[in-house]
């Protein structure tokens, strides 16, 4: 057992001893699946605190021929898969950090050097009577290991992009770096599995890529892997149920993340988080890559500021994630950045409709917080008056509303604001902190028409009332009010038994001024 071959199963154990541990040992029948086959290269992304690490660490000890893991899975998913028995520590597992050798010098050479000086120290101990042809460089050594033993190795790559995340100016490094790990990996009979974990996708290497043997599961595509990158919307229920916590205001925060094979997926250590602490929370400013959602979207390009409030406001955008960057150093447009936002978790993604839209009320802080601590100045006092806005529309103070969505429709001045769509997208982003408390539906069908916004509150919010809004453009908001009774909007949440607030919102053309009107409405 050494540091970096056959690192045993204490990791994984440590992860079996903690407070919550969510069964994902299903991994390892896929990658017993593709043992040894020519699908045997996996690269596996996902944002930071989604359990990359504890994977890898989970893969490290099933493999490990020195680690005595039986009794870790027993009574596990993978124990009841009929591959369980016959890979079970049957090899020499190779796992490193990339991170942990990228700081060890100032030259690349030097870091990669170490690199391969570590494994190979370890491996010349572990098989001193092997035959070496030159035990100097560890290809050629791992060649004449296997040779030797006819046991494949099992190779480990955590954090396999840091270089590119911390390094971004510095190509000749990332060229050398994309150079050795294809020489170590590529084409090579000892390599029974090779696993990467790591935030982005492989990027390109001028205009081929250097480790094109690898399939990809992404967070655009996560395929057959998708139960795996988060929580399943299952787990999540039985954690609640065990910690006495709400599913629904759990769903609220952390749900959100949608894949066709998997169903909602939550961010894991937010779940987590929340279920030790008691504290529906955003947990994200405690990752490295807050920081990265402000420059981002403070980024000048074309249409990137109006994406962005757009999907503050709720909206979805177009993303082609075929085409988008795969770079945190190479963008082009609005549409690198929002792919960007996706590998790093602050953007969901609708594979079928190449959709892209804030998550959940988790990420939806952390944007308000990004604008806040940007350049966003107006953006960001609309997002902090909507606190207020909510307050003034629930005390029934008319002009104070009227007042707080004039001052929303700054935000969306440079749209055309020209017709009902326009006034919905203002008053959107006008409510925005509103959504912690309410769930917005936009075009209610209420069998006489469509109610434009409604604010049904969420379980844990049943005393406030429900909203209905009714907008008219260049219309006033009397007539907003008019159409609701008129069109009998309320009907259509029959299944709600709570108090009602009508509210009309009007918008004069000609003095570009909003009216509103606010009436309280009783069930029957």
């Amino acid at each position: 057992m050494g540091i970096y071959l056959n690192p045993g199963a204490e990791a994984f154990q440590e992860a079996l001893r903690s407070a919550i541990y969510v069964d994902k040992t299903g991994l390892l029948a896929y990658t017993n699946r593709v043992f040894k086959t020519s699908d045997k290269y996996l690269c596996v992304t996902r944002p930071r605190r989604f359990g990359k690490s504890i994977a890898a660490n989970m893969i490290a000890a099933y493999y490990d021929r020195t680690a005595e893991s039986r009794s870790l899975f027993a009574g596990l998913k993978i124990a009841g898969d009929p591959s369980f028995a016959g890979n079970l520590g049957r090899y020499d597992v190779i796992k490193i950090n990339v991170q942990d050798f990228l700081g060890a010098s100032k030259d690349i050479d030097v870091s990669l050097g170490e690199m391969e000086r570590s494994i190979l120290w370890e491996l010349l101990d572990a098989y001193p009577d092997v035959r070496y042809f030159d035990n100097t460089k560890l290809v050629r050594a791992m060649n004449d290991i296997f040779a030797a033993t006819r046991r494949p190795f099992v190779i480990i790559i955590d954090e396999w992009d840091s270089i590119f995340r911390e390094h971004k100016d510095k190509k000749d490094w990332q060229e050398k770096y994309l150079d050795f790990m294809r020489a170590w990996l590529k084409d090579k009979t000892y390599v029974g599995l090779a696993y990467m974990t790591g935030i982005l996708p492989i990027r390109k290497c001028g205009t081929h890529s250097a480790l094109n043997m690898f399939d990809e599961f992404t967070m655009t595509n996560p395929g057959q892997l998708a139960e795996y990158v988060g929580f399943t919307a299952a787990e999540v229920q039985g954690l609640c149920d065990k910690f006495s916590r709400s599913f629904t205001e759990c769903q609220t925060w952390y749900d959100g993340y949608y894949f066709a094979e998997a169903g909602e997926v939550y961010s894991p250590r937010s779940v987590v988080a929340a279920m030790l602490s008691g504290r529906f929370d955003s947990y994200w400013n405690r990752t490295e890559t807050f920081e990265a959602l402000r420059v981002y979207i403070e980024m000048n390009f074309d249409g990137l500021k109006e994406a962005i409030i757009s999907l503050m406001a709720g909206e979805r955008q177009h993303l082609d994630a075929n085409t988008s960057a795969r770079d945190v150093d190479e963008f082009h447009d609005a549409q690198d950045i929002l792919g960007m936002l996706v590998y790093l978790g602050y953007l969901g993604y609708d594979f079928d409709r190449e959709e892209v839209f804030i998550p959940n009320q988790e990420i939806r802080k952390e944007f308000a917080t990004a604008v806040e601590k940007g350049k966003w100045d107006i953006v960001a006092g609309s997002v902090r008056q909507s606190d207020a806005l909510l307050k003034s529309t629930l005390a029934m103070d008319s002009e104070a509303v009227a007042k707080g969505i004039e001052a929303a429709h700054l935000e969306t001045s440079h749209l055309q604001y020209n017709d009902e769509n326009a006034l919905s997208y203002t008053l959107s982003l006008a409510y925005y902190t509103a959504r912690q408390k309410y769930i917005l539906v936009r075009e209610l069908p209420t069998g006489k028409g469509y109610a434009d916004i409604v604010f049904l509150p969420r379980p844990q919010h049943m005393n406030l009332p429900a909203l209905i809004l009714e907008l008219k453009w260049n219309r006033g908001a009397k007539a907003a009010i008019a159409q609701i009774k008129a069109k009998d909007y309320p009907a259509a949440l029959k299944d709600y038994a709570g108090r009602m607030l009508l509210v009309g919102v009007g918008y004069d053309r000609g003095t570009r001024e909003h009216s509103c009107v606010i009436e309280g409405w009783d069930k029957e």
